[in-house]
């Protein structure tokens, strides 16, 4: 199994994170966030959105999203519940992930840390994305008052989707000293079995 990842993303970070819990083995090919150059070559048959995370399966179907793909290894593991109510909601908050979340603060942060770029060239953006970053923290504290986890008991993918642009939010200028239930359950993350960092 081939995992096209770039290190410092946390989409794909999040698959390298579960696959890390449940011991699955595979080969990771390194690609470029910020040259995007080679991707029609590099992906496209494979991912017609050509980003990272894509994946090809030792039978060579081809998964991209990593949402879809935290979905195809968590399906019947304890990763994703059993209950169908709780299964919704752990998707509630992977599509906030997504919608919300990520194109705030993962933004951000990349413009910041790993484009390259000065950032006097986002200087009319970077605002309104803190602005958004900032809501989508606030909603994650509120929810994870008095809760150890986003959905349930234990840890779900929820968690570990939310958890990869979020540990690393301050890269982005998002500093979360205001946030002391999100500082809590970053702590829990990290400290599960089978737990990696980013850069491992």
């Amino acid at each position: 199994m081939l995992l096209y990842n770039s290190q410092i993303s946390g989409n794909c970070y999040k698959v390298r994170l579960l696959l890390a819990h449940l011991g699955v083995d595979y080969e990771r090919r390194e690609v470029d966030v910020a040259d995007r150059s080679n991707r029609p070559e590099l992906l496209g048959g494979l991912n017609p959105a050509l980003r990272v995370p894509t994946l090809v399966l030792d039978d060579g179907r081809s998964l991209g999203e990593s949402d879809a793909i935290l979905w195809f290894f968590g399906e019947g593991t304890p990763f994703v519940p059993a209950d169908a109510f709780q299964r919704a909601q752990v998707l509630q908050w992977m599509f906030f992930e997504q919608y919300d979340h990520e194109p705030a603060i993962a933004v951000v942060r990349f413009w910041l840390a790993y484009s390259g770029r000065p950032a006097e060239e986002f200087a009319d953006r970077i605002d309104a994305r803190r602005e958004a970053g900032h809501r989508a923290l606030a909603a994650l504290e509120t929810h994870l008052g008095g809760r150890d986890w986003l959905v349930g008991d234990g840890l779900t993918l929820a968690d570990i989707a939310l958890y990869a642009y979020t540990h690393v939010a301050h890269e982005g200028g998002f500093e979360l000293d205001a946030y002391p239930a999100i500082r809590s359950w970053i702590e829990r993350v990290a400290a599960q079995p089978g737990h990696v960092p980013i850069d491992a």
